[in-house]
């Protein structure tokens, strides 16, 4: 390595894809200071907020992202919005390196009459609301007939959590608040209704496998067809396995091969939704609320697109000299956490690359210059407090009361005065 000045790296994004990236880049060069800084006065990004909360297991990758703070150097910065409180020019201007991890926060649009008749809910708007992102609404009124559109991930998640009895949220970290809501929904059918036919559906398998612990439903499928391929025989199979399954007073039913034309309604609300199918024929289903899950788009002040558009190495994640992104920002909105992580190892070697064939070059300031005047930002020290807050006094049956509101946050985060100096 050519680079006797530690360089200074900030990741815009403290979510899997950045702490991956924060991981590999430290473990390949320890000297480096790497800051990790969010938006949000908590990290963790998509496995605290987008992660479905009866998924423990998943969210357990926590674990591994402690010891990116706790024992390789990493920094936290919270409570800092890049292109709302610091321009991502000026955060340039401070940093040696800066990489763009922040995700894709919007909802895709079907682009379809109707979508602005109420009762029309964003899949991305309703998690969000479930699993108490700050930033997040009111939750809706679903009403007793509800209609998915969507077969991947997200979709199986609202399926699975709306077709669950109180007592099956058990060892989740749903609140009160949430909990309450989905206790009182008085839903008597679900269909989730795919484009694709079931075996080009974008779910894992292992997705539709745990529908088959719902206690209070009734499963069918419809239209499953036939695969010839491995993939698409083990989502059929799994979609069989879960066919006829129980006898509940929530009926759940799997449609495929149906795409969205028109959103109908009356008074301005949604009361259903008109679908073509391949050789033209019409279907109509009825609903009281109708929930799109059909993938994430670019939101916020960072201009994604135009930075994606113009960048001069895309697949390798070079922005322009200096700049970088990874995870979702870059790919766009496909690919697990482990995608991710693969990810993140690739752009970390990289960028050390790009840094030992540019030289030595002067220090930027990093961090001293960035957090100059502020008295806001949320350290590690100030986010293990919003944690130990969270995981204290339990009820019996969850694992995190999570705090929802951005100012009781930051009133525990900032009681003590912390330096944010690594």
């Amino acid at each position: 390595m050519n680079r006797t000045v530690a360089t200074s790296i900030a990741i815009v994004g403290a979510g899997p894809s950045g702490c991956f990236l924060a991981q590999a880049l430290l473990k390949a060069d320890p000297e480096l200071k790497v800051d990790l800084i969010d938006r949000l006065p908590v990290p963790y990004g998509l496995v605290r907020y987008g992660v479905a909360a009866d998924h423990q297991g998943t969210k357990g990758i926590t674990r591994q992202f402690e010891r990116v703070f706790e024992r390789m150097g990493a920094t936290f910065l919270g409570n800092l919005a890049i292109g709302e409180d610091v321009s991502l020019d000026d955060l340039r201007a401070c940093y040696d390196v800066v990489v763009l991890a922040a995700g894709l926060p919007g909802d895709r649009q079907l682009g379809i009459p109707g979508e602005d008749l109420d009762g029309v809910i964003r899949a991305g708007d309703l998690t969000r609301a479930l699993y108490e992102h700050p930033d997040a609404g009111p939750l809706p009124k679903l009403g007793k007939r509800v209609v998915i559109m969507g077969n991947g991930n997200v979709a199986i998640d609202l399926l699975r959590i709306l077709g669950k009895t109180p007592e099956e949220l058990a060892g989740s970290d749903f609140g009160a608040g949430p909990s309450a809501w989905l206790a009182a929904n008085d839903i008597e059918t679900i269909d989730i209704v795919g484009r694709s036919p079931a075996e080009a559906a974008k779910f894992d398998p292992v997705m539709i496998k745990e529908l088959a612990r719902l206690s209070g439903v009734t499963i069918r499928v419809e239209d499953m067809g036939s695969a010839e391929s491995d993939d698409g025989r083990k989502k059929l199979d799994a979609l069989a396995a879960v066919d006829g399954h129980g006898a509940g007073p929530r009926h759940l039913t799997f449609r495929f091969g149906l795409t969205p034309a028109e959103i109908t309604g009356e008074g301005g609300k949604v009361t259903g939704i008109r679908f073509r199918k391949s050789g033209g024929e019409t279907v109509e289903l009825a609903c009281d609320a109708f929930i799109t899950a059909v993938g994430f788009a670019a939101a916020g002040p960072l201009g994604r697109d135009d930075l994606i558009a113009s960048a001069e190495d895309l697949a390798a994640g070079a922005l322009a000299p200096g700049l970088y992104a990874t995870g979702w920002f870059r790919r766009g909105p496909r690919g697990t956490i482990p995608e991710n992580r693969a990810d993140a190892q690739a752009l970390a070697a990289r960028i050390l690359a790009d840094l030992d064939a540019g030289g030595e070059a002067a220090a930027k300031g990093g961090r001293d210059r960035l957090v100059e005047g502020r008295s806001d930002l949320v350290d590690y020290a100030g986010w293990k407090r919003i944690d130990e807050a969270e995981t204290a006094d339990l009820p019996a049956d969850r694992t995190r009361r999570k705090i929802a509101c951005r100012q009781d946050m930051l009133a525990l985060a900032l009681q003590k005065s912390e330096e944010l100096n690594g």
